[in-house]
């Protein structure tokens, strides 16, 4: 009998205490192309098309049955999501939606931001052991379970950099292992490191905007490109940190310096953090990629350019999921057909 499915929204959620008290954590994705009109009716059309893709499809049942949904303050388009939901829970009891729970972690480098996040993780612990109470050893099993994934998915990233396996691929089997039970989510990755496939194009990292759907991947590799790396929280910067030790207080440390995301942090800390990163993938472009009504990435833009010293090409206002024909023309090397 599987376990009934907690959704969650945002990659600052701590999974393992939903696979800690026998829930199945599974992140909510949005669906590009889809009406999203129900979504765009409580959330309003000034806000991310992800958040009202997502809130459409909760309420369309796209899903499936979610036993509770938790969503994180990872942006601003995710609390606005989370506040519709709590309203709509409360003044439209009819749509029978699951209760709903924001978790808030913060990123910023200090032990006060510690002892803010630990207590945060701790209610949300204390709010999921209405299903099952989660002690000790429950929770250090799932930390080293999830850590376990984690470095799975390093070693399947590792390939990406080494020609043995597509961005779209990859962004695929990180999105597919959000969706499963930890054990089964490990096997998946161990079986893409056991059986790795070609790729090969113009060595592309990826910065901006997050990607829960491989089209804009797909775009790019159609057209020449390797996307070798990204900084976003749907691709690597997912699963780059595990914790230090399997307790909670380990666990809310790994959450607190996640990152650096682009909603969330420094322009500093992101240009550092996206030269070093592109580096590493021996990446030969620089993309940046801002979806419409996010804002955060063009403002990162100029210093991450600066900070890589590659040919560098930000593409502004970019519908969700797609890749305009102007956008792919900056791109392209001069010459070359789009």
């Amino acid at each position: 009998m599987s376990a009934p499915t907690v959704g969650y929204v945002g990659a600052d959620v701590p999974v393992e205490l939903i696979t800690a008290a026998g829930l199945l954590p599974v992140r909510l994705a949005g669906k590009p192309g889809e009406d999203s009109t129900l979504g765009d009716r409580y959330l309003g059309r000034g806000v991310d098309p992800v958040a009202r893709s997502i809130l459409t499809r909760i309420l369309t049942g796209a899903y499936g049955p979610l036993e509770a949904i938790v969503v994180s303050r990872d942006c601003e388009a995710s609390l606005r999501l989370f506040y519709a939901l709590r309203e709509l829970h409360r003044v439209e009891p009819e749509l029978r939606l699951p209760p709903v729970r924001l978790v808030d972690v913060l990123h910023l480098p200090h032990h006060t931001t510690t002892r803010y996040v630990h207590a945060k993780i701790a209610q949300l612990r204390e709010w999921l052991g209405r299903w099952r109470p989660i002690g000790d050893d429950d929770l250090a099993a799932a930390i080293t379970a999830h850590d376990t994934l984690r470095r799975s998915l390093t070693r399947v990233a590792a390939l990406r950099r080494a020609n043995r396996l597509s961005g779209t691929r990859f962004l695929e089997l990180v999105a597919a292992t959000t969706r499963l039970p930890v054990t089964a989510a490990t096997a998946l990755a161990d079986s893409v490191v056991a059986d790795p496939s070609e790729a090969d194009g113009i060595r592309l990292f990826l910065t901006g905007s997050s990607h829960d759907d491989p089209a804009v991947y797909q775009a790019l590799e159609r057209n020449g490109f390797l996307v070798v790396g990204e900084d976003h929280d749907w691709g690597e910067l997912l699963f780059a940190r595990t914790c230090a030790a399997p307790t909670e207080l380990a666990l809310a440390e790994r959450y607190q310096h996640n990152g650096p995301s682009a909603p969330r942090a420094s322009i500093r800390a992101r240009a550092a953090h996206t030269a070093a990163a592109a580096r590493a993938c021996d990446a030969e472009v620089l993309f940046a990629y801002a979806r419409v009504h996010d804002d955060a990435p063009p403002w990162d833009f100029p210093e991450q350019r600066a900070a890589t010293g590659l040919r560098s090409v930000l593409a502004e206002r970019q519908p969700y999921g797609e890749l305009t024909e102007d956008a792919l023309a900056a791109l392209l090397p001069a010459g070359a057909p789009a």
